[in-house]
């Protein structure tokens, strides 16, 4: 972990520290798009392959195992190569699972290309917040990965409605086939002008990989902050895949204006992100995680018990949840990236995001065993009880957050008093 005295010596925002920022949401854009877009496509996906909730839940779910279990194997190797390499590779197997996904013409076959897209895409981000917590100090990290993170909102402003807009237009494929473009570009970028980042390598020596592995897997220090991010993605996964058949089906949205939904509701976020960093950098990321939760709460309850309501009503309250979303996001992700020391930086941030894959995967699936839907129009059975399940997980992360944010400061002042005796 970092002490105080390296944290306060970081220097400001050099314009290659900005394009590095830029170019890191930009993939991650198109990774989360990747992702986010399955919950958008289920109204139209699901009958168009004649499958059930529970099938379809199945397509979300197979991603996040399947990155999860990557990113597992991926771990005792992450610390032992120049970061930028390592995130080419596994950016480049995202494009071509995509690339799949894009050509799949049956249930079975798209299954199989989200498994593969997983294997890949789930390395992806845990690369990049290794790439970030190398790069920027602690006391920067809330607006970097505000700033980063904008790519949930910026999905939604521009990716999910032209993903829409382009699977009504001509066909489900479609959004994948842009994904493919954009990240491709995304890739050439980082390719031609990223600098390698390989300050840890001189750390390690002929450490065997599966040691590392084992060794950062079970740190003392590292526990607390797996079991909340458990809890963290259980309770964050549950209720995406079916929220596009929710507001058609129970709210009485009609599918031509899911997009316009989803960008106006981004919109509200691409603002409230860099403004939840620098308020988690300012005040402390756990009362912003708190404060957060307490929002998600009370806009879940609201949310998930709603009939038929206008549409202007279902913008505000979707913006207004994702104010706590990105709350907990934002801070959360800040204070994780504070965990890891130098040399286990890479193999922490993959087990991280295994475990969080992991359990986002379980999650959906559970979900898909929750909500119920006797046909294709049908109203959905149960989603409010889904939503109390993702309150009470929500609500023991504030503990957890707290206890890990306790670990942290404590580990930072022995440190500290370390460096005082030499």
């Amino acid at each position: 972990m970092e002490t105080a005295a390296t944290i306060n010596k970081a220097p400001a925002f050099s314009g290659y520290q900005i394009f590095l920022i830029a170019v890191l949401a930009f993939l991650q854009f198109t990774v989360v798009l990747d992702f986010m877009v399955m919950a958008p496509l289920g109204a139209i996906l699901m009958p168009v392959l004649h499958v059930s909730t529970a099938q379809f839940s199945h397509v979300v779910s197979a991603y996040a195992i399947a990155a999860g279990a990557s990113g597992l194997l991926a771990a005792g190797f992450a610390d032992r190569y120049d970061r930028k390499k390592l995130l080419l590779f596994f950016y480049t197997g995202f494009i071509l699972g995509t690339l799949l996904c894009a050509i799949a013409p049956t249930y079975e076959l798209l299954l199989l290309a989200r498994i593969v897209t997983g294997i890949f895409g789930g390395v992806v981000g845990s690369v990049s917040m290794a790439i970030v917590t190398d790069v920027f100090a602690m006391n920067v990290r809330g607006r970097v990965m505000g700033f980063i993170q904008l790519s949930l909102a910026l999905s939604q402003v521009a990716g999910i409605p032209l993903g829409l807009y382009l699977a009504t237009k001509f066909d489900w494929h479609a959004p994948f086939a842009l994904i493919v473009g954009l990240g491709t570009l995304a890739g050439i970028i980082i390719f031609r002008v990223m600098r390698p980042v390989a300050e840890h390598l001189h750390l390690h020596g002929d450490t065997n990989p599966w040691h590392h592995l084992w060794h950062t897997f079970k740190h003392r220090s590292y526990r607390l902050p797996y079991i909340t991010v458990v809890i963290l993605a259980t309770g964050g996964f549950m209720m995406m895949p079916f929220s596009t058949t929710f507001l058609v089906n129970n709210v009485g949205i009609v599918k031509e204006k899911l997009p316009l939904i989803f960008m106006i509701v981004g919109a509200c976020s691409m603002v409230t992100f860099p403004l939840v960093g620098k308020a988690s950098d300012r005040l402390g990321k756990v009362p912003v995680f708190a404060v957060g939760t307490v929002i998600a709460m009370i806009l879940t309850v609201i949310y998930s018990h709603l009939s038929i309501t206008p549409m202007w009503l279902v913008v505000v309250l979707n913006a207004t949840m994702f104010v706590g979303i990105a709350s907990r996001m934002v801070s959360s992700s800040a204070l994780m990236t504070s965990v890891p020391d130098l040399k286990d930086r890479g193999a922490f941030m993959s087990i991280f995001s295994s475990i969080q894959m992991f359990s986002g995967g379980v999650a959906a699936a559970i979900a898909g065993l929750i909500v119920v839907q006797e046909n294709e129009t049908s109203p959905l059975k149960h989603y409010d009880t889904l939503g109390f399940v993702c309150c009470a997980t929500m609500l023991s992360c504030v503990l957890l957050v707290y206890l890990v944010d306790k670990q942290v400061k404590r580990h930072r002042s022995v440190a500290e008093a370390a460096q005082a005796i030499v």
